[in-house]
């Protein structure tokens, strides 16, 4: 089904389930808030230094009346790579649905055929902003979110725009025909940066992770001026969805680090279009700036 985008599909998927709920300290907000909206029992699992979840952790805290275990493919933040898999064999041994968060992943990382529920959007693949959509697994019933006529088979009601839903298929049919080109060409812009970045700390697990999410850290940097000394260098200190909030980031203290580690943390993130040249240029300033900073 078509919806507004994945923060619909994501408070579809809870709001339309049952029993208790099962996810992780680095879910995104749109899966945290609505699970803690939902007055249900909740669980939120810890994951480690890497941003990775504890399989083992995962199945005791995942038994008979848990209705549903959501979490992320791919992490906004640090880009690590959940596994997602493996959570959806421990739900289903336990009678509860699978829900995958693959906003970050679709296109780039394989979504496992075992999930039951999955939500994306289509900005995230290079398509337009304020659509997105929602898979449901055949037998899979999820009471409605939006009531009135039903538009969307599945039980999703209001009219799309045709312009917005056929632009996502474009844009699907693009990432499917470019994935080996964008996979090598990704991962050459990563070990470009990695190259350049001596004296930054890495976010997160080095292999389990999408290579075009990088997230570093230097302590002490003042991210706040760094982000003024560059204005026309697209970087964060944090999930855009966040941005204005005041707060450091919820996936950084989750994996361990002070307030001010992840205060002075940023995030570069890059892809198709972002050409070798861009990237070292936009580094080359980030590096230069931040060194500023200790003269």
């Amino acid at each position: 089904a078509f919806t507004s985008g994945a923060t619909e599909a994501l408070n579809w998927a809870i709001k339309g389930t049952q029993g208790g709920i099962v996810t992780l300290a680095t879910e995104h907000a749109a899966v945290l808030d609505t699970v803690q909206a939902s007055g249900r029992p909740v669980t939120i699992l810890p994951v480690g230094a890497d941003g990775l979840v504890d399989l083992e952790r995962a199945r005791a805290a995942i038994v008979p009346g848990t209705g549903l275990v959501a979490a992320m493919l791919v992490n906004n933040e640090i880009g690590v790579i959940q596994p997602v898999a493996a959570l959806a064999d421990v739900a289903h041994e336990a009678g509860a649905l699978m829900l995958c968060d693959a906003v970050q992943g679709y296109g780039r990382v394989p979504i496992p055929e075992t999930v039951d529920l999955v939500a994306i959007s289509a900005h995230k693949i290079h398509g337009p902003k304020g659509v997105g959509a929602m898979w449901i697994r055949d037998g899979v019933e999820l009471s409605p979110l939006l009531h009135g006529g039903g538009q969307e088979v599945p039980g999703r009601s209001g009219t799309l725009s045709p312009a917005l839903c056929a632009g996502f298929g474009v844009a699907a049919s693009l990432m499917a025909e470019r994935h080996d080109a964008d996979a090598d060409h990704v991962a050459g812009l990563f070990a470009l940066a990695q190259s350049m970045l001596g004296g930054w700390h890495l976010n997160g697990a080095l292999d389990r992770r999408y290579r075009g999410n990088l997230n570093i850290r230097r302590d002490g940097l003042d991210v706040n001026r760094l982000m003024s000394d560059l204005r026309d260098i697209a970087f964060s200190a944090g999930s855009a969805c966040a941005s204005g909030s005041g707060r450091s980031s919820h996936v950084l203290r989750a994996i361990g680090l002070s307030d001010a580690q992840a205060r002075s943390s940023i995030r570069l993130g890059f892809g198709r279009y972002t050409t070798e040249a861009e990237l070292a240029e936009a580094i080359r300033a980030v590096a230069a700036a931040a060194e500023g900073q200790w003269r």
